[in-house]
């Protein structure tokens, strides 16, 4: 996901696909340890995704102060 995708998200659904996007990665993490999973720069891609997410609701946070 973009950074200009993210950041013409509202915060809702930014809220939303983060709890989304977290979900993922730690069933993602559970299939890589019982077998390796065809891409592990999708685990990678995941974790960039979510610090994404989390850093624009930061700013969104920060701004409304």
């Amino acid at each position: 996901m973009k950074q200009q995708v993210i950041t013409e998200l509202a915060t809702s659904d930014m809220i939303e696909r983060l709890a989304l996007e977290k979900e993922r990665l730690v069933k993602m993490k559970l299939s890589h340890a019982v077998s390796p999973v065809e891409n592990p720069q999708a685990i990678k891609d995941l974790r960039r995704n979510i610090a994404r997410l989390e850093t624009e609701l930061r700013r969104r946070e920060l701004e409304s102060k």
